[in-house]
């Protein structure tokens, strides 16, 4: 694909091939890392195209398969699990269809899981589309989700 490598070639000279901060981009871009685009960073970096794949698997906050439009993170920290994470998390599962970790077949949302946001505070913690939303119930995460899915139509 031209656009891949035009992409890969634009954002290694961005960044003086410093191989985080591209992968970074390619991530926020394709919602994923592509096979074709790691291959791509290798080339126009100069890096070995392991030491791009253990970067790349090293860090958990790349995916190699495409995320959902909204992404939803659910805290399971200490403080946030007491407060019924755990409960937010089987809610979510159920209602779309996934278990953390996954992606909806129509790519419209996927379902994460992290062990502490520090926001310990106001927890229950769920992040939608980068946005924090505390003190929240299975109840307050399925109207958030509703309201995405009813802006989507």
């Amino acid at each position: 694909m031209i656009e891949i490598a035009k992409f890969i070639e634009d954002a290694v000279t961005r960044h003086g091939g410093l191989l985080l901060s591209t992968l970074q981009d390619i991530q926020e871009h394709y919602k994923y890392l592509p096979e074709e685009a790691l291959r791509e960073v290798a080339k126009k970096s100069g890096i070995a195209l392991r030491d791009v794949y253990g970067v790349a698997t090293f860090y958990s906050a790349f995916s190699f398969t495409p995320k959902g439009k909204h992404v939803i993170t659910v805290c399971l920290g200490t403080a946030c699990h007491v407060r019924g994470g755990v409960r937010i998390v089987d809610v979510l599962s159920k209602e779309l269809g996934i278990n953390p970790r996954e992606t909806t077949p129509d790519l419209q949302f996927t379902l994460e899981t992290v062990n502490c946001l520090g926001c310990c505070a106001i927890g229950p913690i769920v992040v939608v589309n980068g946005k924090y939303h505390g003190q929240m119930t299975p109840q307050k995460t399925l109207k958030q989700i509703k309201r995405l899915v009813k802006k989507g139509k």
